[in-house]
């Protein structure tokens, strides 16, 4: 499986960005995808899931309630989109890809990694 990250950019405190995570492969409904985001000098950290079938969604604490996970699998993309942006939601955001029902936190249970998208959110 191939991950690509697209919708990343510059934008204001308060507003609203969606990232998408194109995936290559006909067995894109066999994954779990997370996404995780990573600050300069900060480790990579789980900002959120969704299962195989979409049904089931996880989010850490900092962005439940701004941030929600979808996906469209007839057209192999997730989608996170991230309202009321912070300042500190400032970070390259990456999607990974598990063969398995459900999402995890670990960035090791993940085999497959997109190459990141800077999201930037100025105050």
């Amino acid at each position: 499986v191939q991950l690509v990250e697209s919708g990343g950019g510059l934008v204001q405190a308060g507003d609203s960005l969606r990232l998408s995570c194109a995936a290559s492969g006909r067995t894109f409904s066999s994954y779990a995808v997370g996404w995780f985001r990573q600050a300069p000098g900060k480790e990579r950290e789980f900002v959120g899931g969704i299962s195989w079938d979409g049904s089931t969604t996880t989010y850490t604490d900092s962005v439940k309630g701004r941030f929600t996970i979808s996906r469209d699998n007839g057209k192999n993309t997730v989608y996170v989109q991230m309202n009321t942006l912070k300042p500190e939601d400032t970070a390259v955001y990456y999607c990974a890809a598990r063969l398995a029902y459900s999402a995890r936190a670990a960035a090791s249970e993940y085999a497959y990694w997109g190459q990141g998208t800077q999201v930037t959110v100025s105050s």
